[in-house]
Protein backbone atom coordinates (compact mmCIF):
# COMPACT_ATOMS: atom_id res chain seq x y z
CA UNK A 1 0.00 0.00 0.00
CA UNK A 2 1.57 3.32 -0.73
CA UNK A 3 2.10 5.82 2.09
CA UNK A 4 2.45 9.65 1.74
CA UNK A 5 5.11 11.23 4.19
CA UNK A 6 5.51 15.18 4.55
CA UNK A 7 9.22 16.18 5.21
CA UNK A 8 10.45 19.03 6.88
CA UNK A 9 13.71 20.16 6.78
CA UNK A 10 15.60 22.68 9.34
CA UNK A 11 11.75 23.71 9.94
CA UNK A 12 11.42 25.83 6.58
CA UNK A 13 11.32 23.70 4.27
CA UNK A 14 8.81 20.92 3.43
CA UNK A 15 8.18 18.30 0.81
CA UNK A 16 6.22 15.11 -0.11
CA UNK A 17 7.02 12.07 -0.70
CA UNK A 18 5.93 8.75 -1.28
CA UNK A 19 7.27 4.90 -0.17
CA UNK A 20 7.74 4.66 -4.00
CA UNK A 21 9.72 7.40 -4.57
CA UNK A 22 11.93 6.04 -1.37
CA UNK A 23 12.35 2.60 -3.13
CA UNK A 24 13.41 4.27 -6.15
CA UNK A 25 16.75 5.82 -4.58
CA UNK A 26 19.65 4.24 -5.57
CA UNK A 27 21.08 3.67 -1.96
CA UNK A 28 24.61 1.63 -0.60
CA UNK A 29 24.43 1.46 3.11
CA UNK A 30 28.22 1.99 3.62
CA UNK A 31 27.63 1.56 7.83
CA UNK A 32 25.16 1.28 10.49
CA UNK A 33 24.90 5.30 10.15
CA UNK A 34 26.53 6.09 6.40
CA UNK A 35 25.32 5.69 3.22
CA UNK A 36 25.88 6.44 -0.52
CA UNK A 37 22.70 7.76 -2.25
CA UNK A 38 22.37 8.87 -6.50
CA UNK A 39 19.12 10.52 -6.92
CA UNK A 40 18.18 12.11 -10.74
CA UNK A 41 21.44 11.30 -11.43
CA UNK A 42 23.22 12.96 -8.35
CA UNK A 43 25.55 11.77 -5.97
CA UNK A 44 24.91 12.64 -1.96
CA UNK A 45 27.03 11.33 0.73
CA UNK A 46 24.45 10.80 3.87
CA UNK A 47 25.49 10.33 7.64
CA UNK A 48 22.92 9.79 9.98
CA UNK A 49 24.03 12.04 13.03
CA UNK A 50 21.26 11.82 15.67
CA UNK A 51 17.86 10.02 15.42
CA UNK A 52 15.00 10.15 17.62
CA UNK A 53 12.61 7.47 16.43
CA UNK A 54 9.78 7.95 18.97
CA UNK A 55 10.09 11.56 17.78
CA UNK A 56 10.55 11.34 13.79
CA UNK A 57 13.14 13.68 14.26
CA UNK A 58 16.80 13.20 12.27
CA UNK A 59 19.78 15.40 11.89
CA UNK A 60 21.68 14.10 8.87
CA UNK A 61 24.61 15.26 7.14
CA UNK A 62 24.45 15.37 3.64
CA UNK A 63 28.26 16.16 1.58
CA UNK A 64 29.57 18.15 4.87
CA UNK A 65 25.91 20.00 5.39
CA UNK A 66 24.01 19.75 8.45
CA UNK A 67 19.91 19.63 8.21
CA UNK A 68 17.54 18.21 10.92
CA UNK A 69 14.70 16.05 9.27
CA UNK A 70 11.41 15.93 10.82
CA UNK A 71 8.87 12.94 9.43
CA UNK A 72 4.92 12.81 9.37
CA UNK A 73 3.13 9.76 8.20
CA UNK A 74 -0.69 10.06 6.44
CA UNK A 75 -1.51 9.71 10.79
CA UNK A 76 0.23 12.54 11.70
CA UNK A 77 -1.11 14.80 9.68
CA UNK A 78 -4.53 13.73 10.46
CA UNK A 79 -3.93 14.28 13.90
CA UNK A 80 -2.73 17.79 13.07
CA UNK A 81 -5.94 18.74 10.89
CA UNK A 82 -8.12 17.30 13.02
CA UNK A 83 -6.37 19.76 15.88
CA UNK A 84 -5.35 17.44 18.39
CA UNK A 85 -1.55 18.21 19.38
CA UNK A 86 1.30 16.32 21.11
CA UNK A 87 0.13 18.12 24.62
CA UNK A 88 -2.96 17.12 24.67
CA UNK A 89 -1.14 13.44 24.52
CA UNK A 90 0.52 14.13 27.46
CA UNK A 91 -2.54 13.91 29.33
CA UNK A 92 -2.78 10.37 29.24
CA UNK A 93 -2.65 8.39 32.43
CA UNK A 94 -2.67 5.12 31.87
CA UNK A 95 -1.56 2.93 28.74
CA UNK A 96 -3.96 0.34 27.00
CA UNK A 97 -3.17 -2.49 24.94
CA UNK A 98 -3.22 -1.58 21.49
CA UNK A 99 -3.98 -5.21 20.01
CA UNK A 100 -4.15 -8.88 21.47
CA UNK A 101 -1.47 -10.29 22.01
CA UNK A 102 0.71 -11.90 24.59
CA UNK A 103 2.99 -10.16 27.34
CA UNK A 104 6.92 -10.89 26.90
CA UNK A 105 7.95 -8.56 29.55
CA UNK A 106 6.98 -5.77 31.89
CA UNK A 107 9.84 -3.84 32.34
CA UNK A 108 9.00 -1.38 35.21
CA UNK A 109 7.83 -1.94 38.99
CA UNK A 110 5.11 0.13 40.57
CA UNK A 111 5.99 3.51 42.60
CA UNK A 112 9.14 3.51 39.68
CA UNK A 113 9.82 6.89 38.27
CA UNK A 114 9.98 6.67 34.22
CA UNK A 115 10.75 9.08 31.32
CA UNK A 116 8.49 9.76 28.60
CA UNK A 117 9.65 7.29 25.81
CA UNK A 118 11.16 4.59 28.35
CA UNK A 119 9.79 1.00 27.17
CA UNK A 120 7.57 0.01 29.80
CA UNK A 121 7.34 -3.83 28.53
CA UNK A 122 7.31 -6.32 25.38
CA UNK A 123 3.54 -6.82 23.58
CA UNK A 124 4.11 -10.15 20.95
CA UNK A 125 0.75 -9.27 18.58
CA UNK A 126 0.69 -11.00 15.21
CA UNK A 127 3.91 -12.76 15.40
CA UNK A 128 5.61 -9.34 15.87
CA UNK A 129 7.62 -7.71 19.10
CA UNK A 130 6.11 -4.46 19.88
CA UNK A 131 7.74 -1.96 22.85
CA UNK A 132 5.27 -0.16 24.48
CA UNK A 133 6.57 3.43 25.33
CA UNK A 134 5.84 5.86 28.22
CA UNK A 135 4.20 8.89 26.69
CA UNK A 136 5.06 11.22 29.61
CA UNK A 137 7.47 10.88 32.11
CA UNK A 138 5.81 10.38 35.51
CA UNK A 139 5.78 7.44 38.53
CA UNK A 140 3.79 4.05 37.82
CA UNK A 141 0.67 3.46 40.00
CA UNK A 142 -0.54 0.38 39.16
CA UNK A 143 0.26 -2.69 36.56
CA UNK A 144 -2.63 -4.97 36.05
CA UNK A 145 -0.41 -7.15 33.55
CA UNK A 146 2.08 -9.84 34.19
CA UNK A 147 4.88 -11.39 31.72
CA UNK A 148 3.87 -14.63 30.05
CA UNK A 149 -0.35 -13.43 30.29
CA UNK A 150 -2.20 -12.06 27.40
CA UNK A 151 -4.77 -8.93 27.05
CA UNK A 152 -7.26 -8.33 25.02
CA UNK A 153 -7.55 -4.93 22.58
CA UNK A 154 -8.18 -1.84 25.27
CA UNK A 155 -7.39 -3.74 28.20
CA UNK A 156 -6.11 -1.42 31.00
CA UNK A 157 -2.28 -2.68 31.46
CA UNK A 158 -0.66 0.20 33.12
CA UNK A 159 -1.61 3.37 35.18
CA UNK A 160 0.56 6.43 35.98
CA UNK A 161 0.21 8.46 38.96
Amino acid sequence: MEQNFKIKVNDSFYNNFKSSDINELDVIKLSKSKFHVINNHKSFDIKIEKSDFLKKEYIIQVNSNNYTIKISNQLDILIKEMGLSIGSAKKINDIKAPMPGLILSVNVKEKQKIKEGETLLILEAMKMENAIASPKDGVIKTIHIKSGGTVEKGELMIEFE
